[in-house]
């Protein structure tokens, strides 16, 4: 029985790995590729940043199709240093106006913690110099993720930037109201 959603999700053969799965079913579609004669820049303009969950398949649940935007996903879309490098080259180089924000209920950043690096350092005996970003709270983090777009020097457009949260059990978006923060009321 396999968890995939995808029918043809299959055991890797006795012998082979899961990449030379992949490769062969990119084999398969070369076989029938067609150059679409498209350039790299997004016909509708937009850049979404996602967390890289295998239950999240954003151009179905975007309802977007090849060449409609950038996507950019990471461990919990978290807006890093990495993710500004992407969308500062995706607007200045590549036009993209608009920016989407896609976190997800049951995400696995909500169970970690800073101490998964520590752990690490203590394992392999040199610290990570990345931060893991860990959460308890998905909205107020798709605040913050907002908030470091709409901040940064580097970024054009930070106008039209949005955040949601996908519930993986039902499929809808719910938008984030960057407004809406507790802590603010508080002095």
């Amino acid at each position: 029985m396999t968890t995939s959603a995808h029918p043809a999700a299959e055991a890797v053969p006795t012998g082979s790995t899961v990449t030379d799965r992949l490769v062969a079913a990119n084999e398969r579609y070369a076989s029938d590729f067609t150059d679409p004669g498209m350039d790299a820049r997004p016909v509708l303009r937009v850049a979404v940043v996602a967390c890289m969950d295998a239950r999240l398949d954003l151009h179905a649940a975007l309802g977007l199709e090849l060449g409609d935007c950038h996507t950019i996903r990471n461990a919990g879309g978290v807006v890093t240093d990495d993710v500004i490098r992407s969308l500062t080259i995706s607007q200045r180089a590549l036009k993209t106006r608009s920016v989407v924000l896609i976190h997800h209920t049951g995400c696995g950043l909500e169970s970690l913690t800073e101490e998964f690096r520590h752990e690490l350092e203590m394992e392999v005996g040199q610290r990570p110099a990345w931060a893991v970003e860990a959460f308890r709270d998905v909205d107020q983090d798709v605040r913050q993720s907002m908030q470091r777009v709409r901040t940064s020097p580097f970024l054009l457009h930070t106008d039209d930037v949005r955040g949601f949260v996908f519930d993986v059990t039902t499929g809808l978006l719910r938008e984030i109201d960057p407004s809406d923060d507790p802590a603010a009321g508080r002095a």
